[in-house]
């Protein structure tokens, strides 16, 4: 991962100031704008210490190419990077009975975005993608994710197979979202030690993740739609378990 990264967007620099401002190193700000939003970056970068730069909008286009950075960027130290050899490490530290989500090839920044978003929220305590046929932890999945890419360790594994039959030798249940099964979500014991499995947008699992999971669950759904975004999906499944875990 590169030394420095962006973040762009009002919420997920608002969310970056407050939450992990230590690895803050500077906030562009379009020049003239002065609207409560922009004036709550101003002063938590202010509190923090962060230094804070007023610049044009052709400046802040050249800083971010195509993204909608919505007149703020800001530049900051690299989140910390996690492969397979801190999965371990990662694991011992869980207090309670961990809570895992792997996506299997999630291309879509946004849809990444969305799902840390959703494991975030749920109290997951990572998140699993493979290096290859997945979509990089870059600014604009940390934009959608609103802060939760730097809370919750996303780990970038070589070989999916492999991780997941070492988290089944940690005795981590495997449960994978696919329609091709007579078993919902709801009806599936998630209370335990979980990792849930997710396919990519379109594909779904692919076949040899499917044969390492414990178990297939499906979503049931009413409509005439085939299938839900894998954001959605995955936020359904999360809050599934906790709702389990809480009775």
């Amino acid at each position: 991962m590169a030394s420095e990264d962006l973040i762009f967007g009002l919420h997920a620099i608002a969310a970056a100031l407050r939450n992990d401002s230590v690895r803050m190193l500077a906030v562009w700000v379009l020049q003239g704008r002065n609207d409560a939003r922009v004036t709550e970056v101003l002063a938590l970068a202010k509190q923090r210490g962060v230094a804070v730069h007023h610049a044009p909008r052709h400046t802040l286009d050249e800083m971010a190419p195509g993204a909608r950075h919505q007149g703020v960027i800001a530049r900051c130290m690299g989140l910390p990077s996690y492969h397979e050899g801190d999965l371990d490490a990662l694991l011992d530290s869980v207090q309670g009975v961990p809570l895992l989500l792997v996506l299997d090839g999630v291309q879509d920044p946004h849809n990444l975005g969305a799902c840390l978003r959703s494991a975030d929220a749920a109290g997951a305590h990572a998140v699993i993608i493979p290096k290859d046929r997945s979509s990089p932890l870059n600014a604009t999945a940390r934009k959608v994710a609103s802060g939760a890419a730097e809370s919750v360790p996303v780990v970038q594994v070589t070989n999916l197979a492999r991780t997941l039959r070492e988290l089944k030798d940690r005795n981590i249940w495997l449960v994978g979202a696919a329609g091709e099964t007579d078993k919902s979500i709801y009806e599936t014991d998630l209370k335990g030690p979980l990792a849930i499995v997710m396919g990519a947008e379109g594909q779904g699992l692919r076949r040899l993740t499917k044969e390492h999971c414990d178990f297939l669950s499906y979503i049931p759904m009413a409509g005439v739609v085939e299938s839900l975004n894998v954001s959605v999906a995955t936020g359904i499944c999360l809050f599934e378990a906790v709702r389990q875990r809480s009775l």
